[in-house]
């Protein structure tokens, strides 16, 4: 085995610019595969924290009737909320309109506890004195609705009964979420004062659950856990990198196509040798081994070229994290302004050895000819 790790090295480095050339793609291999799966693994984990420390908690019971996805749901979806159980966090949500300006939006009201602590979102301005209808409102919807810090504008809604009302309200607050789906078109309000507004006392639509809570077992209730909750954002992310694949696979067919004509050229080109090998008493299957080794090393000299230039590299966007696009924040989904690659050991390791396999295959296919030579025509150059 020492022996075949020395002729394989000194045969590679007689290669000279095939070599370099083979090692210097391999490594872009190694670095873009690793670069491109950090970054989907830190959006992963950055969307999963941000939307549990903003929207999910530790799980939430919905009511039964009620489908985020379907404005229609909102009007019967409330139900009372269980007693005993300060460990949930009720909120009601509701529909309504708003008149900035004298445009009319739609927006979806939202009622949660002021002094709530399962979620990030500021609650605690909800309890100022000095304005009647104190409200929070996402940096998103500020933006599309231009309302600023202290504006007030007039509220429109209907109660249980379906009698319109009207009065003004105030923002208190203009929070800063990645989470897009709790900022969009949406106003959060003293759940007291949406109860008093609707005359919905002590309901909710969905309740969250803190880190100490336990599901809820009744028939007006439905459990969603964390992981369920979290299932979409997974689902993207896995699509997400399956479609980046693509261009780290392309680039890896290139440097092993790369390795796999330079042993075919090697093995056309070292016919003698080959014959002498065999001649001399080394056996066929040896000699097959000698020239997988030798494909297999272009990986490893790829792995630590790669490693030179690409642990820097790493650890510097790791450092400064990679600026999202404005445009793409506004897509719907967790993305902050910053993404901050994340690179694993099950990453890295899964990557070496995914590569260095894929080179030590495509070194053997052309490497099995060696084992049907006759010694006598290797010898005269030719092999049958």
């Amino acid at each position: 085995m020492k022996l075949a790790l020395k002729l394989a090295f000194k045969n590679i480095y007689g290669a000279g610019l095939r070599t370099v050339l083979n090692v210097i793609v391999l490594s872009f291999s190694f670095v873009i595969i690793i670069f491109l799966n950090g970054v989907m693994d830190g959006w992963n984990a950055q969307a999963k924290k941000d939307t549990i420390e903003w929207e999910y908690g530790y799980g939430q019971l919905r009511h039964k009737d009620y489908d985020p996805f379907d404005p229609y749901t909102i009007l019967d979806s409330h139900a009372p909320i269980p007693e005993d159980r300060p460990d949930l966090t009720p909120i009601l949500i509701h529909q309504a309109s708003i008149y900035p300006e004298g445009r009319m939006m739609n927006i979806v009201l939202k009622g949660i506890d002021a002094d709530q602590q399962t979620l990030l979102l500021p609650t605690s301005s909800l309890s100022a004195k000095e304005n009647q209808y104190p409200v929070i409102i996402g940096k998103r919807f500020a933006a599309s609705s231009k309302l600023n810090l202290g504006d007030e504008v007039l509220l429109r809604w209907r109660d249980v009964n379906g009698t319109y009302d009207a009065n003004t309200i105030y923002i208190s607050a203009i929070f800063d979420s990645n989470v897009p789906t709790i900022d969009d078109g949406q106003i959060w309000m003293n759940i007291n004062d949406l109860w008093q507004m609707t005359d919905q006392v002590n309901e909710a639509t969905l309740l969250v659950l803190n880190e100490t809570s336990t599901p809820l077992e009744s028939t007006l209730w439905n459990f969603y856990s964390q992981k369920e909750l979290l299932s979409t954002i997974e689902e993207i992310i896995a699509t997400k990198k399956i479609s980046s694949s693509i261009m780290y696979i392309l680039l890896l067919a290139i440097a092993l196509l790369a390795i796999f004509d330079t042993q075919v050229l090697s093995i056309f080109r070292r016919q003698k040798e080959i014959g002498t090998y065999v001649a001399l008493g080394m056996t066929r299957r040896k000699v097959v081994g000698l020239f997988t080794i030798e494909g297999s090393m272009y990986s490893i000299l790829a792995l630590f070229l790669a490693s030179l230039y690409g642990t820097p590299f790493f650890i510097f966007i790791k450092k400064i994290g990679i600026p999202v696009a404005e445009a793409d924040q506004e897509v719907g989904l967790a993305i902050a302004e910053r993404i901050f690659p994340i690179y694993g050991f099950s990453l890295v390791v899964g990557t070496v050895i995914v590569v260095v396999l894929a080179s030590t295959i495509v070194s053997f296919l052309p490497a099995r000819k060696i084992a049907k030579i006759n010694p006598v025509s290797a010898l005269k150059g030719k092999l049958q």
